[in-house]
């Protein structure tokens, strides 16, 4: 009997781990073999369960999954990953990319993607959308001459602090979600306002919030 895969899925949804282990448990192929809702409980998971391909969302509990990503690969760079996330891939494909990660899925995606990505993933591949590898090509094609958004311009980790912005916390609730200290968190945003060509706090708390609401599934 052949071996299965084995899945570690990294979501902060409790019914989203539980939708996608049924999903997969179903696979002759693919097992689960954990599940965590933040980046440091999937990192003490690893050692036990010896996972082939972690399943990771961006926004997770104390964290960021392209983090996450970034630590799977330096601790673990046989492993491989798979984004499963709601937030848009055409701004996170290219940095889940530059991560590491072998594949990219929107969380509106049919079932059947799924299980295609963790399949091509596990057989070596990658898997990402025809739209993601279109505009990667243009961007290889066209060089410097694509001029990136705002929001692109800002690190992974600056992008991760506007996002928080967005939904509303303060920056010392963001100081200890993201485990760092506040004036850490305070020095991203002056780095922000000044990439973003923002005059002040309430500018930038301003624009994080539209540009949250934006990102939001219709």
């Amino acid at each position: 009997m052949p071996m299965k895969t084995k899945i570690l899925i990294v979501d902060d949804h409790p019914l989203v781990r539980e939708w996608l282990a049924n999903l997969i448990n179903e696979e002759a192929d693919l097992e689960v073999c954990g599940q965590a809702g933040s980046a440091r409980d999937a990192l003490g998971l690893i050692g036990g369960s010896l996972p082939q391909i972690a399943v990771v969302d961006i926004s997770l509990e104390g964290g960021s999954g392209l983090e996450l990503i970034k630590d799977l690969q330096a601790q673990h760079p046989q492993m491989k990953t798979l984004v499963l996330s709601m937030h848009d891939e055409m701004l996170y494909a290219e940095r889940a990319m530059r991560a590491g990660a072998a594949g990219y899925i929107m969380k509106r995606e049919a079932t059947s993607k799924v299980l295609d990505a963790l399949r091509t993933i596990a057989g070596g591949g990658l898997f990402y959308s025809h739209a993601v590898n279109a505009m990667l090509a243009q961007k290889i094609v066209q060089g410097t001459a694509t001029k990136p958004t705002a929001v692109e311009i800002l690190s992974d980790r600056e992008l991760e602090v506007f996002q928080l912005l967005g939904s509303g916390l303060s920056t010392r609730q963001i100081s200890e979600q993201m485990n760092v200290s506040f004036k850490t968190v305070q020095a991203f945003c002056a780095r922000i306002k000044d990439k973003l060509n923002l005059a002040n706090i309430n500018e930038l708390i301003f624009h994080a919030v539209r540009w949250h609401e934006s990102q939001q599934p219709r």
